[in-house]
């Protein structure tokens, strides 16, 4: 048995990334230490560095080894919630900033890809959420108008227009985002560490933070080659994090594994007919398909459903027998990658900002969402820290989940309770 960790090298992504891996730097005394290289560190560093600051970011292992270098790479504006739903839980002016964050995910992204030139094949050809049913069609509608209501462009699909553009049966409609788009993940995860690096920030890859004690003045940030000062510090490790650091902070959120699977490059007449309209697709059920194509002409599938940190070969049996099914024209193409990762929950469905201590913060739990919305709020943490903008996130008190030590029979239950409800077509 492999664990899903040691899969990031069998993943498309590490084979292919035009981006190599950042220089390592030597960690110094800073305004800012970051612990965790992925999308949120990473974006928090650059930020932060613009501004003339002193960064140091720890990373235990290399850039993007978490969920950031292994997702789908899918550039999706928002939350889990429609914006009438944000605005009723946190009312108009708090509600309205939210969504706006949430919104502004994509647009951050591909500038940052555009100023910065990172080489991960960025392509904004719009996303496609479908329905799987006749009964999920009604979230689909209220979804898409409540975004055009906002003025975004937006349309919804019947079952032959969603055909015609996806390539698939399968659907009974959709909406299509335009503001959405795709990137190799982790290329983009190296490209803004170069970015952050050049801002000067310093990366220190392979250092794993043991220890971040308060001092006099600021913090002591310990590793097993030494300890560094600093003004503030930021916590963004999402599912990869421990107990270490924050105690019982591990135990708010729920990791669970999302699989993905890649094609060996379509012949073109074939690669013609998945996915024609461009941009990428994922599913309303609750337990959700969610694929791609690359610029090479690889098919790319994933989802979600294993537990534990083995690498969860029955799920990525289930996603082969499903591109099969979905695709027809491709049940002789080989699988030519297949990883997994951890993706952190929140029994909420929000991202989780804590401050513990004045001066260290810890964001986590992005829920599948975290290549644009984990951009925009590790810009907005640095924003926040350069004293420039309020927090928009709200500040929370940690809430360790009752089962967290039995989650494992737990959430195999309701995988199997989700499961039965997507078959039955009820929307997530």
């Amino acid at each position: 048995m492999k664990t899903s960790a040691a899969t990031f090298t069998d993943s498309l992504w590490h084979a292919q990334s035009d981006e190599p891996l950042p220089e390592a730097d030597t960690p110094q005394d800073s305004d800012l230490v970051i612990v965790g290289g992925g999308f949120t560190g990473l974006s928090a560093a650059l930020h932060f560095a613009q501004s003339g600051r002193s960064v140091t970011v720890f990373e235990a292992r290399e850039v993007g080894f978490g969920a950031s270098g292994r997702n789908g790479g899918q550039v999706i504006p928002g939350f889990k919630y429609d914006p009438a739903a944000v605005l009723a839980k946190h009312g108009v002016e708090k509600g309205e900033a939210l969504v706006q964050l949430g919104a502004s995910g994509p647009d951050m992204v591909f500038d940052l890809v555009r100023t910065h030139a990172i080489a991960c094949q960025p392509q904004r050809n719009g996303w496609i959420q479908a329905s799987h049913s006749e009964t999920g069609l009604a979230t689909i509608r209220t979804r898409a108008a409540d975004w055009q209501a906002r003025g975004v462009v937006a349309s919804v699909l019947d079952r032959d227009e969603m055909a015609d553009m996806t390539g698939l049966s399968v659907y009974a409609g959709g909406w299509l985002d335009a503001r959405a788009g795709q990137v190799q993940p982790l290329a983009y995860a190296r490209g803004l560490a170069r970015a952050a690096r050049a801002a000067g920030a310093r990366i220190v890859p392979h250092s794993p933070v043991t220890e971040v004690q308060r001092d006099a003045d600021g913090w002591r940030v310990k590793t097993p080659n030494g300890q560094t000062r600093a003004g503030s510090v930021l916590i963004a490790t999402g599912a990869y994090g421990d107990n270490t650091l924050v105690p019982g902070l591990a135990r708010t959120i729920l990791p669970a594994q999302s699989n993905l699977i890649a094609t060996a490059p379509m012949p073109d007449d074939i690669a013609r007919t998945v996915l024609p309209f461009g941009g990428c697709l994922s599913e309303i059920r609750k337990l959700a398909f969610y694929v791609r194509k690359t610029q090479d002409s690889r098919l790319v599938l994933g989802g979600r459903g294993a537990i534990g940190d083995i690498h969860g070969t029955g799920l990525q049996k289930a996603l082969e027998k499903a591109l099969r099914r979905m695709f027809p024209q491709l049940a002789t193409l080989p699988i030519a990658h297949a990883w997994s990762g951890q993706v952190g929950l929140t029994m909420d469905g929000w991202p989780h900002l804590h401050q513990p201590e004045p001066g260290l913060f810890t964001v986590q739990g992005y829920n599948g969402r975290g290549l644009a919305l984990a951009t925009a709020t590790g810009a907005m943490i640095a924003r926040h820290l350069r004293g420039d903008a309020p927090l928009v996130l709200p500040v929370t008190e940690p809430q360790p989940v009752a089962w967290h030590a039995v989650r494992g029979p737990v959430m195999r239950m309701g995988i199997g309770y989700y499961w039965m409800r997507d078959a039955m077509g009820f929307p997530g």
